[in-house]
């Protein structure tokens, strides 16, 4: 079974008769689901390092979201105990289920379910899982905030995600080299350890999307915002900076829970940690972040 194969792709969805219906008949063939996100991959040697950057053990249990037709289920499935994959798509799901038992593989699970939606303790029943998934781009940045924000975090995320995206959330490799900040970032940063493993072309998918992609590692630091400081101080200071990404931190701050402080002690607060006041939030760095929250007034 050659799951990485645009033909054995498209038969696979002929033989289950996915497609327009009309008159009860299948009529004009299948396409992926722009609106779902689906992009099927179709190079082996991208699979491999999916595999490899996800340090998978006989013992592991993996949660995989959006498993599509199965590319990286079977594979998982081969190296670990469990695999738990959670499906937003009927059709996709009735495919999976029907290769499953004709391959005989019994310790993968299938949830149809929108994993956005779905409550954690669902399938967080493990004290100790990983999350490997190629997501779809529009779910992204909730998926990671869901898995970092639980109290029950992942040992370990490898995930494929927009290049762009990985770029963003990822310091720096260079020292000394900055890079542009958004919300997201911050909070991957604060919560683990990420690292891009590798680009990927958008032509290892079928259909292709219009960017390239990235497998993103993500090691999350398991309490890490327990030990370090307060974490919901340092997210009302983190949001209220990024309220208005396109305005100056004065700004930000002097509106929402910061109101009740003068200009004039939002300016100082800023100097204080180094900060121009008519910086953006985009431009600070975790560590200045967590300088502000440390030094922040105790009457805030």
């Amino acid at each position: 079974m050659e799951l990485t194969s645009k033909k054995f792709i498209r038969s696979l969805l002929k033989k289950n008769e996915i497609g327009a219906r009309e008159n009860g008949r299948v009529v004009g063939g299948w396409r992926p689901s722009k609106g779902l996100g689906q992009n099927f991959l179709v190079s082996k040697e991208i699979l491999k390092k999916i595999i490899k950057a996800a340090e998978l053990k006989s013992s592991d249990i993996v949660l995989e979201i959006g498993p599509g037709i199965g590319t990286l289920t079977y594979e998982l499935a081969k190296r670990v105990k469990k695999v738990i994959a959670i499906e937003k798509d009927p059709n996709l799901v009735r495919i999976l289920n029907n290769e499953l038992r004709i391959m005989e593989i019994k310790n993968v699970k299938i949830i149809q379910d929108d994993i956005l939606k779905i409550h954690n303790s669902k399938f967080m029943i493990h004290n100790s899982y990983k999350v490997v998934a190629n997501l779809p781009y529009y779910i992204t940045s909730p998926v990671i905030r869901k898995f970092l924000e639980t109290e029950n975090k992942p040992k370990l995320m490898v995930l494929m995600v927009q290049k762009e995206v990985s770029q963003r959330i990822c310091p720096p490799a260079r020292a000394g080299a900055k890079r542009k900040m958004n919300l997201l970032a911050v909070s991957v940063q604060f919560y683990s350890k990420p690292e891009i493993i590798s680009f990927v072309s958008k032509k290892s998918f079928w259909p292709s999307p219009k960017v390239d992609s990235a497998i993103l590692q993500i090691a999350p630091l398991i309490n890490a915002d327990k030990k370090l400081i307060n974490a919901d101080l340092f997210f009302k200071v983190v949001k209220a900076g990024f309220s208005q990404p396109r305005k100056q931190l004065l700004n930000n701050f002097s509106k929402g829970k910061f109101k009740n402080f003068t200009r004039e002690k939002i300016k100082n607060w800023l100097l204080v940690n180094g900060i121009k006041p008519e910086q953006r939030a985009e431009n600070l760095s975790l560590k200045d972040w967590l300088n502000l929250t440390r030094s922040l007034p105790l009457d805030v």
